[in-house]
């Protein structure tokens, strides 16, 4: 039993076979296998759907300290109205690399939405999240540039470079993202965004 055999099965369509390797495994606090039974139960995939199931392994993988487990923790939290619950989760996950928390953090950042309002930090993770694709991220980092101004946009982007600097090697020992990719957060909406003035964050989504 291991998660790379039970992400092997999950990759061939053999769900049952994924989830026979991975529960023991969860069971015994692996972080990767707690993840990846998030996804089954997240997805209905070799167990019965069941998204309250799928929350609690999600939490624990995250409150260990596993980072896609705190993205898509949080991010579940947030789009379930429960932001103040979901900040913590989605500043780590952040602050770790991610670039959907990186997304929805920079926005709440820049609107004062369940954290305070800080507009250099808002302008580096959103930068941080455009630079790793996502490309609502740099819809928002545009209209971003035009409500910071050029001080704070300087140093956004100085703060940017600097994680870009320290962000960890992306390689993992542990396959467990490649059970399934976490839902992303929704573009952002049409009128120009984030208002500041309207305290609304995009949905995570």
């Amino acid at each position: 039993q291991s998660v790379e055999a039970g992400v092997e099965a999950w990759q061939a369509g053999n769900h049952a076979e994924a989830i026979r390797n991975w529960r023991p495994l969860a069971d015994r606090g692996d972080q990767d296998a707690q993840f990846n039974l998030g996804h089954a139960y997240r997805l209905g995939r070799g167990v019965p759907r069941n998204m309250q199931l799928a929350e609690q392994w999600y939490e624990r993988a995250a409150r260990a300290g596993h980072l896609e487990a705190q993205a898509m923790y949080g991010l579940i939290l947030f789009q379930n109205g429960r932001r103040a619950e979901a900040m913590p989760f989605v500043q780590r996950a952040a602050e770790g690399g991610d670039a959907r928390a990186q997304y929805v953090y920079g926005t709440a950042l820049f609107n004062g939405d369940a954290v305070q309002q800080d507009l250099p930090r808002a302008y580096a993770f959103m930068t941080r999240a455009a630079e790793q694709g996502l490309p609502y991220a740099r819809t928002q980092l545009t209209e971003m540039g035009q409500h910071v101004s050029p001080a704070d946009g300087a140093r956004g982007a100085e703060l940017a470079a600097q994680m870009a600097r320290a962000a960890p090697d992306s390689g993992r020992t542990q396959v467990a993202a490649a059970a399934s990719p976490p839902a992303p957060p929704a573009p952002p909406p049409s009128s120009p965004a984030p208002a500041v003035q309207g305290k609304e964050v995009p949905p995570a989504d």
